[in-house]
């Protein structure tokens, strides 16, 4: 059936394209991700598919992950709400194996390049509007200038694709005249929208950046990376703070929330403390196995009507840990963490600088922001985690 055309080739141009409307919308990313699935379903080589999949442990990880939430189902009171869950958890199932068979090596710089051509129109029209030089458009407003997603899914990306591009500054010889002044210019104008946008996860997450970045950098020199650390941090964070109203605005208003929390649990970090304190108790009454994959709003509403009645039941506890435990007990977390695990042993296994530096920052980072929200459970984020990990754990010299 496709042998008129080059498969590879296809494969290749619209994951190219994917990388590129990752981070500008859900319909184009879904309907590309479509295109694929369906072309890889009908293109045969089915033995050698998964001989490649199942060969490889982190996609056996990832695979095991999805069928524990299949497996939660089983003792689950609400399946409607078991089954939309089970549906988010589709990319660990399918997704991740497909783009893993066919990613190749050489195609790596230009999915790369996509994405990031992608956060700098992102980047571009967040200032036009904060300047007020075009219209507010979608979620954008004056105040929070991110136009295609909300800024919990923003700053995370716009914080990975910041690591990106100061990676390539700091390692790669090979830019060029041109090419490295143009990413210089980029690192800081990334920065600088950083700090405009009011995702507190994902800036935290950019000095979590920074400080990774330190320490690949001086490599061996530990002591000297911890130093500039302790006095870096400290300045970009200070001059934020003093330079960007929205910044200082959000810093002031965590501080608030946790001064105030016996007062008022009804904030934001309020209601994510809340959360975690309910939640606590429906693990401890359920812990190896969870209460089921569907069963978190419901049992956590019968928490919060005794705790804290005026307060709202949420669908999720904004925590990826606290989610995983409350519906698959500590065999889920194990089963989550699994993944983690093996993209570490992959990365820190590969004799590329690249693959490594990126192979290990990609899961720390996640670990980090998954304290402060579901992000394997949003479009954006767990697109961009399946996406990179397809190819920074294929171990090409085997292929």
């Amino acid at each position: 059936m496709f042998r008129s055309f080059n498969l590879d080739r296809a494969y290749q141009y619209l994951l190219i394209t994917l990388a590129f409307l990752l981070p500008l919308t859900v319909f184009g990313g879904n309907l590309i991700i479509v295109i694929i699935t369906i072309l890889w379903l009908l293109s045969g080589g089915y033995k050698s598919k998964l001989v490649e999949i199942f060969s490889n442990k982190l996609l056996c990880a990832s695979i095991a992950f999805f069928f524990l939430h299949v497996l939660g189902l089983i003792w689950t009171e609400d399946l409607s709400w078991g089954l939309h869950i089970v549906h988010k958890m589709w990319y660990f199932l399918l997704l991740f194996p497909i783009f893993f068979t066919i990613v190749k090596k050489d195609y790596i710089k230009y999915y790369i390049s996509a994405f990031l051509l992608a956060i700098s129109l992102t980047e571009f029209l967040s200032y036009l509007i904060w300047f007020e030089l075009i219209p507010q458009f979608k979620h954008a407003t004056l105040y929070n200038p991110v136009p295609f997603m909300s800024h919990i899914s923003y700053n995370p990306i716009l914080a990975f694709a910041i690591y990106l591009v100061s990676h390539e500054i700091l390692f790669n010889n090979n830019l060029g005249r041109i090419k490295k002044p143009l990413y210089v210019f980029f690192a800081i104008t990334m920065t600088t929208n950083m700090f405009i946008t009011g995702g507190r996860a994902g800036q935290v997450m950019f000095f979590a950046v920074a400080v990774i970045l330190i320490f690949q950098y001086f490599n061996t020199q530990k002591i000297k990376a911890l130093i500039v650390s302790s006095v870096l941090i400290p300045i970009i964070f200070i001059t934020a703070y003093q330079t960007s109203d929205i910044f200082n605005d959000r810093v002031n208003l965590a501080y608030q929330n946790v001064a105030t929390y016996s007062d008022n649990k009804n904030t934001s970090l309020g209601k994510r403390i809340t959360f975690t304190i309910n939640s606590l108790e429906v693990i401890k009454a359920n812990l190896f196995f969870g209460v089921g994959t569907g069963d978190f709003p419901s049992e956590y509403k019968k928490i919060n009507e005794i705790n804290t009645p005026e307060m709202i039941n949420p669908t999720n506890p904004h925590n990826m840990y606290i989610l995983i435990l409350v519906q698959l007990g500590l065999i889920g977390l194990v089963g989550l963490l699994t993944i983690f695990y093996y993209q570490y042993r992959a990365a820190l296994s590969s004799s590329n600088k690249f693959i490594r530096d990126v192979g290990v920052t990609l899961p720390t980072l996640f670990l980090l922001i998954m304290w402060s929200d579901s992000y394997l459970l949003g479009h954006y984020t767990t697109l961009l985690f399946i996406f990179f990990s397809s190819f920074l754990y294929k171990d090409f010299e085997k292929n």
